[in-house]
């Protein structure tokens, strides 16, 4: 075929994307329709918004951090309004400070730290993310940080994670998608947080 495995993994990343975010759609238009047609809103309506709501933001932050990541850039307010749909009821809030727009593909490396940042915060926290000089840092805080050695060694060691359970998928991606950008992933951790660079 051609394709590196990295490159076939994020096209299946974004045709799932692709052909998911038409139904949750779809059930968007279908919960608007019923509120036109009268249907007094209720616990129920409200349930199934708030589903299709997360589902939809979960969706679009697959797609950037699992999918192609493209030319385009992204702006500072289009990632913004997407982590704030996506962490609005979650145990984990994100300060996006990077102003103005960023590379497509380095905010999907930014999505990917987050997620493995995310993974070592059982409790939750807060994660910031910061660019400076073209640099990125990404920091997870938390009362209680949990990391498993084997994986987030494997972030600034390429090809030293030999196995991952789907929960795991983006600490063997990061690196690899790093490395096809010419970038190096580090990584330092403390008792309350952890921070990935590149």
């Amino acid at each position: 075929m051609g394709e590196s495995k990295v490159n076939l993994a994020t096209l299946i990343g974004s045709r799932i994307c692709h052909d998911l975010i038409s139904p949750v759609g779809a059930i968007t238009n279908g919960l608007e329709l019923l509120e036109m047609s009268g249907l007094q809103p209720g616990p129920e309506m409200d349930l199934i918004a708030d589903s299709v709501g997360n589902a939809a933001a979960r969706i679009r932050f697959f797609r950037i951090a699992y999918g192609v990541a493209g030319e385009q850039d992204l702006s500072a307010d289009e990632v913004i309004n997407l982590l704030t749909d996506l962490t609005g009821s979650g145990r984990v809030r994100v300060d996006w400070t990077v102003q103005g727009s960023a590379p497509r593909a380095e905010v999907r490396l930014a999505f990917l730290a987050l997620q493995c940042c995310e993974s070592a915060m059982p409790l939750g926290g807060n994660v910031r993310v910061e660019r400076q000089n073209g640099a990125w840092s990404i920091t997870g805080m938390a009362d209680k940080i949990s990391v498993e050695p084997t994986l987030w060694e494997g972030l600034s060691r390429p090809g030293a994670i030999e196995k991952v359970t789907p929960a795991q998928v983006q600490f063997a991606l990061l690196p690899a998608v790093a490395t096809d950008m010419g970038r190096r992933i580090g990584v330092s951790a403390r008792d309350t947080a952890v921070t990935i660079t590149f």
